[in-house]
């Protein structure tokens, strides 16, 4: 084959360590060297072809012979073989039968020493095994999607590049310096190098800029993938893989075409197992049959379409890409309500559990791309409504605010669309939306949703039901905020009658409604009164929750500022660096909430004349909401102020 840009950049651009490796395995002594060949394998496009290529040209002159073997199809090996047993001339070149060709082929290599076999794009072990000689006397390379090499075939796999790789690769082949859009277009395009020459031939041929390609790429990478052959390759992006996609069987494709709507990596196998009740037909079927999945499973794998991972299983995007441009409209939204079914079903429903975190955080890279392609093609559910809710639940537990109010505003409208606005579920969905308003400051538009919340939960459950006493609760808080105190007492005062007759007086909800109260007595300066309601609710929290539970650490705090008006500075710092010990175990060391009770730590130092403890507190409180809020929320600029108040 020709050599291409990509061969000849590639061992410029930091790999030397590939053909290195590759040399070491073919030239090993002592019983490495009964290994006969060596396979190269991995997705279609990773320049399996192109190593070979380089290979057979860098160590040409250490060989008396150096053969490429076309091996996709029986037929073409055959005839490969035999214009070897011509180039060779030997006796048997002229017969009619090819296993005599092949046969005669096989025993001059197996009594000849210094030759180089290259059988390239072969399907698996079995279909070429007859064309192998028994002596390990010279060198065969086989490059092939099948990973399935084993016996005495040593296996190589190749990987896409490296980030930094593909970055200097696009640099190079296009002459330009635009890093920053490198980047992103080895992002978009997976860092394939049968993509990225595709790319900087397209910008070298039309003379165009790497920002240029991204914006077009951006909204015609169907075209774009499927144009004319790079320079030295055999074939471009999309056309790399359809025939393995021809090939596949109907439970294979179907489970392609479903993972086609995840996120590209680690999937998990539970993901699917857990949702099968949800699924379509016919992909419940195949998911629902582990042996039928696992055979599914097999075939991907065999043609390198997937990888499999601890658990799970990763796609490349591009391939991705691939698969959804070939299905038709019916294919697609059911291919995309099965992938959100199935998210949806597995998505924790507590988030505040804090043992559910880990499943979270695997499941939002899937819940995204899933919600994403059902907004591209305008499909609204309640299914696409709750996951988009739960993940903006989980992110602002983790301070992720403007990404959580991105997400719960979209859930919001998802839901209006799909219910009307005086469901429920959209209630709900004004309750999460309000809450992150709050944590960025945002009081009015906070208090607008609430209120929202408000009246759907009056008019469809009425005025004493917790649900509605739950809205009551939230508008309270965020009047609170606002420093409307006596409207803000009315309303949490409120809440806590309906759930005491509700849950009864030792409930963690009545807990949470006392807590409220005595926020609102303190800020009134009933400082006694503010005591009263929030001792009542910890003992509530305390005999009902767990001793590491964030909502002990949230009665704990409040209590402990309380108490810092009250000049109790022992109890102060006792509750509320209990709190503290329990938000860094729960949150990490760089929490918004951690920095809050560090604030609240320094305040009381100052207070008790301890400047230099003071500073230190404010300083690690204002680099975590500096980093994590930004420099202009409110939360920042208190404690900034509060930092300033100690002078130089």
């Amino acid at each position: 084959p020709r050599r291409s840009y990509i061969q000849e950049s590639w061992f410029d651009l930091g790999n030397p360590g590939l053909m290195e490796g590759l040399r070491a395995a073919l030239t090993a002594e002592g019983a490495a060297a009964l290994t006969r060949a060596q396979a190269i394998h991995g997705l279609g496009g990773v320049g399996k072809t192109q190593l070979a290529a380089e290979y057979a040209y860098r160590y040409a002159g250490d060989y008396d012979l150096v053969w490429w073997v076309p091996s996709e199809e029986p037929s073409a090996l055959a005839a490969t073989y035999a214009g070897l047993a011509r180039a060779l001339d030997l006796p048997e070149q002229d017969a009619t039968e090819h296993a005599l060709i092949i046969e005669a082929v096989k025993r001059w290599l197996d009594r000849n020493v210094n030759w180089l076999l290259v059988l390239d794009n072969a399907p698996g072990p079995d279909q070429i095994r007859d064309y192998l000689p028994q002596s390990p006397t010279g060198h065969v390379l086989i490059t092939s999607l099948d990973p399935n090499w084993g016996g005495d075939t040593s296996s190589l796999l190749m990987e896409t590049f490296p980030r930094n790789q593909s970055v200097e690769f696009l640099l190079k082949r296009t002459g330009q310096p635009d890093e920053g859009t490198a980047d992103i277009l080895a992002e978009s395009l997976g860092d394939l190098p049968l993509a990225l020459e595709q790319a900087g031939a397209y910008i070298e041929e039309t003379g165009t800029t790497l920002a240029d390609y991204m914006k077009l790429f951006q909204v015609r990478s169907r075209e774009l993938l499927t144009r004319g052959e790079p320079p030295g390759c055999q074939a471009t992006v999309a056309t790399t893989w359809e025939i393995s996609l021809q090939q596949l069987s109907k439970p294979a494709a179907d489970l392609m075409s479903l993972f086609s709507y995840l996120a590209p990596d680690d999937i998990p196998r539970s993901l699917l197992e857990a949702g099968v009740a949800h699924l379509g037909q016919p992909a419940a079927a195949t998911v629902g049959d582990p042996l039928a999945l696992n055979d599914a499973v097999a075939q991907l794998r065999c043609y390198s379409l997937i990888k499999s991972s601890d658990g799970g299983w990763s796609v490349h995007r591009l391939v991705q890409g691939v698969v959804r441009d070939r299905l038709d409209e019916e294919n697609r939204k059911s291919s995309v309500v099965d992938s959100i079914l199935s998210v949806n079903h597995y998505f924790p429903f507590d988030i505040a559990d804090i043992t559910n975190w880990p499943l979270c955080a695997r499941l939002v890279p899937h819940a995204l791309e899933a919600a994403n392609h059902a907004i591209d093609l305008q499909i609204s559910s309640g299914a696409t409504g709750r996951l988009l809710n739960q993940v903006g639940l989980y992110l602002r537990e983790r301070a992720q605010y403007s990404q959580s109010k991105t997400l719960l505003k979209r859930a919001l409208t998802n839901d209006i669309m799909v219910y009307g606005s005086e469901d429920v579920n959209v209630a709900a969905r004004h309750d999460s939306l309000g809450h992150v308003l709050i944590n960025l400051g945002e009081l009015e538009r906070a208090r607008e949703h609430f209120g929202h919340a408000l009246h759907i939960n009056k008019s469809v459950h009425g005025p004493n039901h917790p649900m509605f006493a739950n809205s009551l609760n939230n508008l309270g808080s965020v009047l609170l905020n606002l420093k409307q105190l006596s409207t803000a007492f009315v309303l949490i005062q409120s809440a806590l009658d309906i759930n005491e007759s509700f849950y009864g007086p030792d409930h963690p909800v009545v807990a949470s409604n006392l807590s409220n109260l005595g926020l609102v007595l303190l800020e009134s300066r009933d400082l006694h009164g503010a005591k009263d309601h929030m001792q009542r609710g910890l003992a509530i929290i305390e005999s009902t929750c767990s001793p590491d539970d964030p909502k002990l650490a949230h009665q704990l705090s409040n209590l402990g500022t309380l108490l810092h008006e009250l000049e109790d500075f022992v109890g102060a710092t006792s509750c509320i660096q209990r709190a503290l010990d329990i938000d860094r175990a729960t949150y990490g060391p760089d929490h918004p909430r951690v920095a809050n009770r560090l604030n609240n730590l320094g305040g009381i130092l100052h207070d008790q004349g301890d400047l230099a403890g003071a500073r230190n507190h404010f300083q690690q409180a204002l680099t975590i909401l500096k980093e994590r809020l930004g420099e202009d929320h409110v939360d920042t600029a208190t404690v900034r102020r509060n930092l300033g108040s100690l002078g130089q």
